[in-house]
C-alpha cells in the first residue's frame, strides 16, 4: 500500500513501508526521532504474526469497567494526504485516513489476521479459483444505505476503469479474471465478478492465489457509494464510506477530523472523534502542553526520557518493529545504473552499520535484503552487501564505465521542500560514495505528492529518502509487487526473466513451505542484481502516550485502529 517518505533524516529529528512529512503513522516511532520516511505502500497470508503493542485479549468493549469513558476526542499530529480517494491510494499517509473512512470485503484485525470486513463469510471452490462472499447483514454506508453486492462490483469496476487512473488497481486486483481487459479499456465490466443476489457475489481469479484475500484488504478494494462519487470531484470531501469513522472536516494544512460512525458493522468506536493537526509543530512541546495525546520521541531526547527519574518515563510505550524497508533505488534502464557492477559498487560503498549505530542509535537494523525480520518468508541467512570499499572500487573498474570520472552526471531525487537542508544521513551516504567511489552526486528535492507522481512515472535516475511498508503480511507484497517487470510499482524498471518466472510460479504455489523457499531464492537473485540499495529495517522504538489513553496500539503495518482507543477517568 504504501510508499513512505523515508526522508532518511536518519538523525536527531524524525523517521519511518506503506510517506512522511508525509509518511506513515503520525506517531510512529519512525515518524519522529529518526528521519521522516515517506512511505510507499502497496498494503498475505492469514494468521497471526508478531504481537503489536498491547493487543486486547478480547474484542469486548472496556467501557463496562470502572475506568472506561465513552466518547472524547483523540488529538494527534498528522500530515496532508496526497489523496483521500482510496482507489488512488499509493502511500502510507493517505492509507492512514483511508482505512478509517472506507472498507472493503476483507480487513486486517488487531491480531494482524486477515478477517472479514463487509464480508461475513466466504468459501472457495474446489479448484481454488472462485470465492463466494456473503455480505454482513446490516452493513451500511455512512448515510445509512445498506451495502449490496452491486456496490462491491461497481466499486472494483470503478477502481479498474482507465478513466480513474488508479495506480495500484493492476497490482492488487489483476488476479481477478477480466480485470486486465477492464484496465486496458477492452471491457466495461469485470467478467470474473458475478452478483448472485443483493448479499452474495463470487469473484474468480485466474489461478489459485494463496494471498488473494490479503490483497482485498488494500484501499483500492474499498467499496464506494456510486451516487456519492457521482456528485463530481467534490465527493471526496464528503465521502460516504463504510469505515468506523466519517470524514467530518478537512482543511488542508490545518485539520482533518474524523467522527465515529455509530452504526459501524464491526462495532462502533468508543471515541467520539479523532483530530489530526496538519499545520505542523514541535510534537514534544505540544505533548507536554497537553495539545496532543501521543507523539514520537526525537533521538536527541530519547535517552533522557527513558531515564526512570524523568516524569515522562511512565508514559513511554514500546513500539514493535515496522514491517518495512528503507532504500535507495536505481533506474536500471538509465546510465550508469544500467550496469549491474555499478549498482553493486554503490551497495558495497555504504557502511550501513555505522550509520545505524552512530546516527540512529540502533533503532534500525541494517538490511541484508528486502523482507524485514519477523515477516513471513524472511531469510535470516541472506548475506546481502557488507561494507567493502575495495570491492566497490574493483566493481566500478570492471564496469563499462571503468572509473568515476567516466560516469555520466548522477542526480539523486528525494522527497522534501525545495531549498531545505539535506538530511545528515543522506549527506553521510553521499560522502561515502564520493570518498569510496569518487562519485559526484547532485541532489534534487521535490514535495512528497509531486515526488510520488514522478516516481510512478519512472522519471528518476536515482531516488531515495523513502521506504516501503507492508500492506499485508505476505512476501508477495514486497518481492512481486516491487520487482516483477510488469508491476506498476517496479520503479527501478528492473527486469530479470528468471525472476519473473519464479515470481509467477510462487503466485500459484499452494504449499507455503515451497512458496517461501521460492521467495528466498527470488530475494537472493534480486539482491544480487542490485536494483536497490537496501538500507535498514525498523528495530522498534518508543512513543509517548498520555496516561488516560488506553489501547493505543502501535502496529507494524497500517490497519484501522482508532476504534479500539478509549479514554479513562
Amino acid at each position: 500500500m504504501k510508499q513512505f517518505f523515508a526522508l532518511l533524516v536518519l538523525l536527531l529529528v524524525v523517521a519511518t513501508a506503506c510517506s512522511s512529512g508525509s509518511g506513515t503513522d503520525p506517531i510512529s516511532p519512525s515518524s519522529e526521532g529518526l528521519e521522516q520516511t515517506p512511505v510507499l505502500s502497496s498494503s498475505g497470508s492469514s494468521g497471526k504474526l508478531s504481537t503489536p503493542t498491547a493487543i486486547p485479549e478480547t474484542s469486548e468493549s472496556p467501557i463496562g469497567s470502572a475506568k472506561g469513558v465513552q466518547g472524547g476526542t483523540l488529538v494527534l499530529l498528522g500530515s496532508d494526504p496526497p489523496t483521500l480517494d482510496p482507489h488512488l491510494n499509493s502511500d502510507a499517509t493517505s492509507a492512514i485516513y483511508a482505512v478509517e473512512i472506507f472498507g472493503g470485503l476483507m480487513t486486517i484485525d488487531q491480531n494482524l489476521a486477515i478477517v472479514g470486513d463487509l464480508a461475513e463469510s466466504w468459501d472457495m471452490s474446489p479448484d481454488g479459483t472462485t470465492t463466494t462472499f456473503r455480505l454482513r447483514p446490516g452493513s451500511s454506508f455512512h448515510n445509512g444505505r445498506l451495502v449490496t453486492a452491486t456496490d462491491v462490483k461497481w466499486s472494483m469496476e470503478r477502481a479498474t476503469d482507465p478513466i480513474t487512473e488508479s495506480y495500484n488497481a493492476s497490482v492488487f486486483l489483476n488476479d481477478i479474471v477480466g480485470v486486465s481487459e477492464r484496465l486496458s479499456g477492452l471491457s466495461n465490466n469485470i467478467s470474473g465478478i458475478t452478483i448472485i443476489n443483493d448479499q452474495t457475489l463470487t469473484i474468480k481469479t485466474d489461478a489459485p492465489k494463496a494471498y488473494f484475500l490479503s490483497k482485498l484488504t488494500y484501499p483500492v478494494s474499498s467499496v464506494l457509494d456510486r451516487d456519492n462519487v457521482g456528485i463530481g470531484k467534490g465527493w471526496i470531501l464528503e465521502p460516504n464510506g463504510t469505515g468506523p469513522f466519517k470524514l467530518a472536516e478537512y482543511r488542508p494544512g490545518e485539520l482533518l477530523r474524523l467522527t465515529r460512525f455509530d452504526d459501524y458493522h464491526l462495532g462502533p468506536a468508543i471515541l467520539d472523534e479523532v483530530e489530526f493537526l496538519l499545520s505542523g509543530g514541535d510534537g514534544m512541546l505540544m505533548y507536554e502542553n497537553d495539545e496532543i495525546h501521543a507523539t514520537g520521541i526525537g533521538l536527541s531526547l530519547l535517552e533522557g526520557i527513558l531515564d526512570p527519574s524523568n516524569a515522562l518515563n511512565l508514559e513511554v510505550v514500546q513500539a514493535p518493529p515496522q514491517f518495512g524497508v528503507d532504500y535507495f533505488g536505481f533506474n536500471t534502464s538509465e546510465p550508469p545504473f544500467d550496469d549491474i557492477k555499478v549498482r553493486q559498487a554503490f551497495n558495497y560503498a555504504i557502511d550501513r552499520q555505522t550509520l545505524a549505530t552512530a546516527l540512529l542509535q540502533d533503532l534500525v537494523v541494517p538490511a541484508s535484503g528486502i523482507l524485514p525480520p519477523g515477516f513471513p518468508g524472511y531469510n535470516p541467512d541472506l548475506e546481502g552487501y557488507g561494507y567493502d570499499p575495495e570491492k566497490a572500487v574493483q566493481l566500478l573498474q570492471e564496469s563499462r564505465y571503468g572509473e568515476a570520472g567516466e560516469l555520466p552526471r548522477i542526480t539523486l531525487t528525494v522527497p522534501g521542500s525545495f531549498g531545505a537542508a539535506i538530511s545528515p544521513s543522506i549527506e553521510a551516504m553521499l560522502a561515502m560514495w564520493e570518498e569510496n567511489l569518487g562519485a559526484d552526486i547532485s541532489v534534487l528535492q521535490t514535495e512528497w505528492a509531486i515526488f510520488l507522481q514522478d516516481l510512478h512515472q519512472n522519471r528518476f535516475q536515482m531516488f531515495g529518502g523513502l521506504g516501503w511498508i507492508a500492506d499485508y503480511p505476505d512476501p508477495e507484497n514486497f518481492l512481486d509487487v516491487l520487482f516483477h517487470s510488469e508491476s506498476t510499482n517496479n520503479q527501478s524498471e528492473y527486469m530479470n526473466r528468471e525472476v519473473d518466472r519464479l515470481l509467477e510460479q510462487a503466485r500459484v504455489e499452494q504449499d507455503e513451505t515451497v512458496r517461501f523457499q521460492l521467495y528466498h531464492q527470488l530475494e537472493e537473485l534480486i539482491v544480487e542484481d542490485a536494483p536497490w540499495v537496501p538500507l535498514w529495517h525498523s528495530n522498534g522504538g518508543h512513543i509517548l502516550v498520555k496516561p488516560n489513553v488506553e489501547d493505543f496500539f502501535v502496529f507494524p503495518l497500517i490497519i484501522p485502529k482508532y476504534r479500539y482507543v478509549y479514554f479513562t477517568d
